[in-house]
């Protein structure tokens, strides 16, 4: 392979790994294994620069962007830092530093694993929280941020610069991981890898009241602005601890190479008793003056380094390979391990995830293999020690058929999983899907529990869902451990059940990718369990949250028969199969229609929609001659303005609706032609009120921080 080939290929397997961690959350490789191949990269394209790339993964910082929030330019830039894994490279980095500015003052610091944050105040009261994106522009999650108690909205003391912004780190406790990671084993949902990437994804929960419920936390370590009290990093972190900001007391000030060394080597083992999860230290400088001096590169700072602490590992025989399966017929292998004291806790079971990672780490029984918890948390088999493999072990050969009920696996396109597709007779599905069913946030049908769902079950009384609408007190008293007492207990619940909101009944069919914030949204979309079913894949992608998997899934659940007849007979028991139209607020919208296109700062599509019809007006799928307003957002669909602009149907944007809502008098069938450039448009490629307030003043002196 040619050098020019091997740049090539690095670059677009490092854009797909960032990709992956900073757009979908979902990484596939660790820190060092990401870092390897960056510094692999670098290395090529120094000795080799008549291979250049603007676009190389080398020039610029990853981004987490979404088309979900609103894009904010960062008013210091927020870069990255450099990263070292070990001591000799540490030590490379402070002879830089005093070589170019002589002995320093060094700040050392926990490296907290969470999502990174930016937080703006202008006298003394949150502004504005911003992730870091791509170090120049990130998302505007305000709303989400305001409900982590650890973030102070107003300032205390008035000692505080006018204007500047403090960076930090969204974290999710142990606590709190564990928690929400039980939640979601519960309803089914896959639970989240890492408390890392937990955090980042609540971070990005188009509803803030989720986010409020997930106990995240945040620690803040960093401050940049134009005028900050104090010269040193440390005093400003002392200023911002008075300010009643979350500082963490593990920062100590160093003067040394020993020191730094002592510091990295206490945290190393006692991190393992944090509440929250660490990755390393980072070094800073501590005199400002000293970091202008030292300067930055155009990824990082030059005044501070990351010092990533090594996973924690233990070598142990696997065992056995086992597989389980899921309520959607998922197949999950699972590695049973000799017991083994890693990071705290014994380990005797780690999962291996699909056929492609046992493929891929070329497992056999009886291999002595590395185990890791990754984020701290999640036992996994990183490798194989091949010197230690016995000569008559046999490669692993996936299975091909249900270990539950032998029905041959299937593997559907673009699917890591393999699946048994005996939906109606493989028993864990069954089960799981009653389970589902029954859980508070689905039908909280309250006094069964799995158990008694099992004996339901071995007893013959109950193989679908619906047949818990059938169910007699009789029947369930004279089950072992049963009487009439907890009979009548379990009929009320059911009976109860009848009452829970349709959105709740959607969500608790338990379809495939259709979690409780789909559900929600197909529920306000299409307010009846008809129209979801009746609904054409073109429909369904008009709800929000809803891509091509999901309303595939869909389709398909509503395709089987034996699901229909199950829905008739939910529908005969008395659910709730249609959404409670709200009481109206007013009739300012009465006798408008609106088509809504596009994504909105401060609503969802469907909670316009809501409010449309609180007010008396009518949401339309199309644009039509009929149509009063177009409601028209950031990325609006070409062929919806396209048509609107033809058929002089008046295009407004989000501010005009809601002023249209506060001043019922200015509420008027439209009578002009739509302009020719339409007033959304105009607003999508205009400054948002954020930038438009924010101070454009050059880098300050003080405020080129990571």
């Amino acid at each position: 392979m040619t050098i020019e080939q091997q740049i090539i290929d690095l670059r677009r397997t490092l854009n797909e790994y960032n990709h992956k961690y900073y757009v979908e959350n979902a990484p596939v490789v660790s820190d060092f294994e990401f870092d390897t191949l960056l510094r692999e990269l670098q290395d090529l394209e120094a000795k080799h620069p008549e291979f250049y790339d603007p676009n190389s993964p080398t020039m610029r910082v990853g981004s987490d962007i979404s088309n979900e929030f609103q894009s904010v330019e960062h008013s210091f830039p927020m870069l990255s830092l450099s990263n070292t894994y070990s001591i000799d490279e540490l030590g490379e980095w402070i002879d830089r530093v005093e070589k170019e500015v002589g002995q320093v003052e060094y700040v050392c610091e926990l490296k907290f694993d969470g999502t990174a944050i930016s937080l703006t105040y202008e006298n003394g009261s949150l502004l504005r929280a911003v992730t870091r994106g791509d170090g120049s522009r990130g998302d505007d999650v305000t709303a989400n941020v305001r409900t982590i108690r650890s973030v102070p909205l107003k300032l205390q003391g008035n000692d505080y610069p006018d204007f500047f912004e403090i960076r930090g780190e969204i974290l999710m406790p142990y606590s709190s991981f564990d928690r929400l990671n039980a939640e979601r084993e519960q309803l089914g949902e896959p639970p989240f890898a890492n408390p890392r990437n937990a955090a980042a994804g609540t971070l990005k929960q188009q509803q803030s009241q989720v986010v409020a419920k997930r106990g995240l936390d945040c620690t803040l370590y960093q401050i940049a602005g134009r005028d900050l009290p104090f010269d040193s990093h440390w005093d400003n972190l002392k200023a911002a601890r008075r300010w009643g900001f979350k500082i963490s007391d593990a920062a100590r000030i160093c003067h040394n190479r020993e020191e730094i060394e002592a510091f990295i080597a206490y945290w190393d083992t006692e991190r393992k008793s944090l509440p929250f999860p660490t990755d390393g230290v980072v070094i800073k400088v501590n005199r400002n003056a000293d970091r202008r001096a030292l300067g930055t590169t155009s990824k990082a700072p030059k005044w501070a380094v990351a010092y990533k602490f090594k996973a924690e590992q233990a070598l142990t025989r696997l065992l056995k390979v086992t597989y389980q399966v899921g309520r959607t017929g998922a197949i999950t292998p699972v590695a049973n391990l000799e017991p083994v004291l890693l990071a705290g806790t014994t380990v005797k079971r780690a999962t291996l995830h699909n056929a492609d990672q046992i493929a891929v780490l070329d497992l056999r029984e009886g291999d002595m293999v590395y185990v890791e918890k990754g984020g701290e948390i999640i036992p996994k088999i990183t490798g194989v020690e091949l010197s230690m493999r016995e000569a008559d072990l046999q490669p692993l050969q996936y299975i091909d058929h249900c270990p539950e009920c032998g029905a041959k696996l299937v593997r559907y396109e673009g699917e890591a999983k393999h699946y048994c597709p005996n939906q109606s007779n493989c028993r864990p599905q069954i089960l799981g899907r009653i389970i589902h069913f029954i859980r508070r946030k689905a039908m909280n049908i309250e006094s069964l529990g799995e158990e008694t769902v099992e004996l339901l079950f071995e007893n013959g009384l109950i193989e679908c869902i619906a047949d818990l609408y059938d169910l007699k007190a009789t029947q369930i008293a004279t089950l072992p451990r049963m009487g009439e007492k907890s009979a009548e207990n379990i009929m009320q619940s059911i009976e109860r059940s009848k009452q829970v909101a349709f959105h709740r009944v959607l969500f608790a069919l338990g379809i495939r990718f259709v979690g409780e914030t789909t559900a929600k949204y197909l529920a306000a979309h299409f307010r009846t369990m008809d129209a979801v079913m009746q609904a054409t894949k073109e429909q369904l992608l008009e709800a929000e949250e809803v891509g091509d998997k999901i309303a595939d899934s869909i389709m398909e659940y509503f395709a089987d028969a034996k699901n229909i007849a199950i829905i008739e007979r939910l529908r005969n028991a008395g659910l709730q199969f249609e959404a409670v139209q709200a009481e109206a607020a007013s009739t300012s919208l009465e006798g408008l229609t609106f088509v809504i296109s596009g994504s909105f700062a401060n609503h969802s599509r469907d909670e316009l929609k809501a409010l449309i019809e609180a007010h008396g007006g009518k949401n339309l799928a199309a644009v039509s001659g009929n149509t009063s307003y177009l409601l028209a957002g950031d990325k609006i669909g070409p062929a919806k303005l396209q048509k609107a602009t033809k058929l002089g149907v008046q295009i407004i944007s989000e501010e005009d609706f809601m002023k249209m809502i506060e001043d019922s008098e200015s509420v008027t069938p439209p009578t002009e032609p739509t302009p020719t450039e339409p007033a959304a448009v105009r607003i999508t490629n205009a400054e948002s009120p954020a930038q438009e307030d924010k101070q454009k003043e050059p880098t300050p002196i003080q405020g080129t921080l990571f």
